[in-house]
């Protein structure tokens, strides 16, 4: 689409300039709320007055406690209106959490919705720094400030903060080897690149309806929240109701008629499973995206047969740098073994490194660097952290090069594509041979009884390690552990066989969808 002669070099461009173009256009729409461009940019400056008229400065972090909802698009667009940082929290994650973002993250104002009262009342009890809270009134010593209020705001004497693409825009909290959460900082400038790339890549269009599945916590939520507003797209808030019940998803799917989905795995083989895709209209879809883990072969071509009309893209790349490659496909791909995560997308470079930081012959297997424009600016309140993140490659005496360390595992195949062999850190030495888990997961997911699976090793007192699989059957299925050990020896090499194969009813997880590792190694060690 063309953008004239507005200069888009800060993400609330993005809706001030599509308010411009489509201002009647639905730009989010979340179960029965919706609001147009115009409303929106309205509703944002209306925000943007209130926190900066509140003593809100430039950089401050303000966090968003909320379900998948329409606010959540106000408050982005408020917060970042005002210059200042928007923190997204889980509001189910546990209070010691919460409390650590909030403190770590000075955090003074916190937006929400009414539906999480009772959370919000329970975290002030807490010995916290909040000092209000947008989302709904009360009579408490903080000072509160409902929706309504916001929205009655007059704009006459609204004036524009001074962004420039430089300024941090939001911090995204993802698990730490330490234990403690690492922020991982994105400016407007990197928030603004991935949108730009991603529309492009996939060719996002004003009529495009986009499905967003993902919390506002989980990164792959900028595709919705920043991608197809640049575009002048329509973002569906998928609601928290339907994320559980995949029958209702499916409906939803269709109903909205939506035509670009974008989830992790999971979510599309519950789909499958369920029954669902047999029984709606899908037409309308004509890019199905995922990312976040490995998608199971036999999932991955169940999808494509239902929805042979659209086209696929294995999105990959951390958090860190947003998205980096893309491995772009047709329904009538033949996949044996992988899914490549193909090649990095345009104003990006990569390089695969060894142990010793040097980089490794073509088809062998090493760690992947990335330098990208939408690379982030680096982990919250840990120098420390972000110094060891970073590769820097010296082209002169003042000039640098500085990269991403992923530690992801990748190799060239001979079609010259990226494949993904799996974390560094998931790459364990069991009985002295270098294992990879992810391998092992590969193998096992192949298996027609076997829905899903994860591996870990695990350590008995003497420091024995026991290669270990946790899995879950399929509905019906009653493979006995053997039969799969002796299917693990038809691929694996000897010492990747797990030397124990468990069985559970289901796998507790993450509040984006992934398999919670550190729950199931509890799980296993107590069995």
């Amino acid at each position: 689409m063309e953008f004239k002669d507005k200069m888009i070099y800060t993400l609330p461009n993005c809706i001030e300039n599509s308010a411009r173009l489509f201002p009647n256009k639905e730009a989010f729409r979340c179960g029965n709320a919706s609001l147009s461009f115009q409303e929106l940019d309205i509703k944002t400056n209306q925000l943007a007055k209130h926190l900066v008229d509140s003593g809100i400065q430039k950089g401050d972090r303000i966090g968003i406690y909320m379900n998948r909802c329409i606010e959540t698009s106000i408050a982005i667009y408020g917060i970042l209106k005002a210059g200042a940082v928007y923190v997204p929290i889980d509001p189910i994650s546990p209070r010691t959490r919460t409390k650590f973002l909030i403190e770590n993250c000075g955090i003074q104002f916190l937006i929400t919705v009414p539906k999480q009262k009772k959370r919000v009342a329970k975290l002030l009890i807490e010995d916290i720094s909040l000092k209000q809270v947008i989302g709904f009134s009360d009579d408490s010593d903080i000072k509160h400030f409902s929706w309504e209020s916001i929205f009655s705001i007059t704009l006459e004497s609204y004036q524009r903060v001074n962004i420039l693409s430089e300024d941090m825009a939001y911090i995204i909290f993802t698990s730490g080897s330490t234990g403690d959460p690492k922020g991982i900082m994105h400016t407007h400038k990197s928030g603004l690149a991935y949108a730009q790339l991603s529309a492009s890549l996939y060719k996002l269009r004003p009529q495009d309806r986009v499905a967003n599945h993902a919390p506002l916590h989980f990164d792959i939520s900028t595709f919705g929240y920043f991608s197809a507003p640049y575009a002048g797209a329509t973002t569906v808030i998928i609601p928290d109701a339907p994320i559980s019940l995949p029958v209702s998803l499916g409906a939803l799917i269709a109903e909205e008629k939506i035509s670009i989905w974008y989830s992790v795995p999971l979510a599309l083989s519950q789909l499958l499973l369920s029954g669902v895709l047999d029984q709606h209209d899908y037409s309308a879809i004509r890019w199905v995206l995922f990312a976040g883990e490995n998608f199971t072969l036999k999932y991955l071509k169940g999808i494509m047969e239902k929805w042979p009309q659209a086209k696929y893209s294995n999105v990959y790349g951390p958090t860190e740098v947003n998205q980096c490659t893309f491995y772009n496909f047709n329904a009538k791909e033949i996949f044996k073994d992988y899914v490549p995560i193909g090649d990095v997308w345009d104003n990006t470079e990569y390089k695969i490194i060894d142990e010793d930081d040097k980089e490794v012959h073509k088809g062998e297997t090493g760690q992947l660097l990335i330098r990208s424009s939408t690379m982030m600016l680096g982990y919250w309140n840990n120098k420390e952290l972000t110094e060891k993140s970073i590769y820097k490659q010296q082209i002169s005496n003042n000039l640098e090069q500085v990269y991403y360390r992923t530690g992801d595992l990748v190799r060239q195949d001979n079609l010259d594509r990226l494949v993904f062999l799996g974390r560094k850190d998931r790459q364990v030495k069991v009985r002295g041979y270098r294992i990879e888990l992810d391998e092992i997961e590969a193998v096992l997911n192949d298996h027609p009884s076997i829905k899903e699976c994860t591996v870990c090793v695990l350590e008995k007192d003497n420091d024995q390690k026991i290669l270990t699989a946790a899995i879950i059957l399929t509905l019906g299925a009653s493979t006995e552990t053997n039969e799969l050990i002796t299917h693990c020896r038809s691929k694996l090499p000897t010492y990747a066989v797990p030397q124990r194969i468990d069985v559970l009813k289901n796998f507790p997880r993450t509040s984006s969808g992934k398999i919670d590792l550190t729950q199931i190694r509890k799980t296993l060690i107590s069995l």
